[in-house]
């Protein structure tokens, strides 16, 4: 107990050295990138600028932070791994959490609603596309994603691939034939599907980071086939005038056949925009729905079991080929049925839209929030989609920092910050607690400390 207080302790001149350090290290790294900045004068001349106020302040608060994890956490954390770790959930983080998902639910159907009635019609036009749309895009895309790595336990790092699939198809199909959204809804993700089982069976033998290296080539395949591919996808020019989805047959136009003039309402593009945003919300809820009950089924449990050991798994006499190939073409599904959603919703696509990043961000949401977590998923893509499009309404911070000052641009650098305190604070995601799928007379939630997740 002695040494173990011992390795615990303080050291403040210690702590403070290392804070000079990364202070020093952070002004020194960002002097040339934050601290000058070259901008074109009337005479389309380069004037070099300085932004000293911002690199201070960057380095102060690097500085500061690494002060207080000297000081504060890193004791703290030591103390953690002295605890033996609970077998259980606390019962308050249990109750909070049997209903936060009813809760949520009804707040994300009321959530339109809620928004116009706080800022009117024409305001509620960006809170309902930019960050209520754009939000449940990626939580389907998150669910989607959690099949393959969260309860198959399969790290796929081209995700996007089957995204772009789905736009693809739903683009070409609808604007050269003329089928309607509702038909070509289920054939782009059925298309998707088919391009997940390609992509299993090439690396039905691969495990760990081999896997993550070969779905990764196969989404940068997917792009520059995209790209390449000029007459029928017409390359980086992309395609335009996609035909966007009706309302039973009425389009959302100001004509006389239109939603509105048939109802006998104003004309008003907020109407397009609510019946987006509960489609999208009813398929971000058949995702949810297939998924749970999928997991309760032989072919969930399966997907556990090579999640837990691949080697137990055939031993039990799984077929491993077929439960990786199904893992695929569903959450390969799904991302198809977000792609032609987003194609509708956007009317033009390139591939542009579907590059690495893209996988990152999907990755990253499904990790942050706790791979095999529903709840985890949708609070991480709430955290981390809606804080970038707040960040595009920050213009007071031009006040401090100067007018060329863009808070857009340090999103990524804010997204990296909040992931680092997320593994170091709570390793296993947000929501770190798992339910089994099956139990004996009382369902218990364990830690997913004895859950190996991310190994297949």
């Amino acid at each position: 107990m002695e040494k173990s207080a011992q390795s615990t302790g303080v050291d403040f001149v210690h702590a403070v050295k290392e804070a000079c350090l990364a202070a020093a290290i952070t002004f020194g790294v960002l002097l040339p990138l934050i601290g000058f900045e070259t901008v074109s004068n009337i005479d389309n001349k380069l004037v070099l600028h300085t932004r000293w106020g911002l690199l201070f302040t960057i380095v102060a608060i690097v500085g500061v932070g690494r002060l207080l994890m000297a000081l504060v956490i890193a004791p703290r954390l030591a103390q953690r791994r002295i605890r033996p770790v609970a077998a259980t959930a606390p019962s308050w983080l249990l109750l909070i959490g049997r209903w936060f998902a009813p809760f949520a639910i009804g707040f994300a159907i009321v959530y339109p609603v809620l928004a116009m009635g706080l800022t009117g019609f024409s305001g509620a036009l960006k809170w309902v596309d930019n960050f209520g749309i754009q939000i449940l895009i990626y939580v389907m895309l998150g669910w989607g994603l959690n099949i393959v790595v969260g309860l198959a336990g399969l790290l796929d790092l081209g995700y996007v691939a089957f995204y772009a699939v789905g736009a693809y198809s739903y683009a070409l199909l609808a604007k050269n034939f003329g089928f309607s959204f509702w038909i070509l809804l289920p054939l782009a993700g059925i298309l998707s599907s088919f391009w997940g089982i390609l992509l299993g069976f090439p690396v039905l033998r691969l495990r760990g980071d081999y896997l993550a290296i070969v779905t990764l080539a196969f989404g940068e395949i997917i792009r520059m086939v995209l790209i390449n591919y000029v007459d029928l996808t017409n390359g980086y020019a992309g395609i335009g005038g996609i035909p966007r989805p009706s309302f039973f047959g009425l389009p959302f136009t100001a004509d006389d056949d239109g939603f509105a003039a048939v109802f006998g309402l104003p004309f008003t593009p907020v109407y397009r925009t609510l019946f987006l945003y509960y489609l999208i919300l009813a398929l971000a809820f058949l995702t949810a729905f297939v998924t749970v009950r999928l997991r309760r089924l032989p072919v969930g449990r399966a997907w556990e079991a090579l999640r837990e050991d691949e080697i137990a798994c055939r031993s039990l006499g799984i077929n491993t080929t077929n439960t990786k190939l199904t893992a695929f073409a569903i959450g390969a599904m799904f991302g198809g049925f977000a792609g032609s959603f987003f194609a509708a919703r956007q009317g033009f696509i390139s591939p542009e839209s579907f590059t690495f990043l893209e996988s990152a961000t999907v990755l990253s949401i499904v990790v942050l929030g706790g791979m095999g977590s529903q709840v985890g998923v949708a609070i991480a893509a709430i955290l981390f989609i809606g804080g970038t499009e707040i960040m595009r309404d920050l213009d007071f911070l031009k006040q401090i920092f100067g007018p060329s000052f863009d808070p857009t641009q340090y999103r990524m650098l804010l997204f990296g910050f909040g992931m680092v305190i997320i593994m170091v604070f709570r390793p296993r995601g947000l929501i770190s607690t798992r339910e089994p799928s099956i139990f004996l007379k009382e369902r218990k939630a364990i830690s997913s400390d004895l859950v190996k997740e991310g190994h297949g």
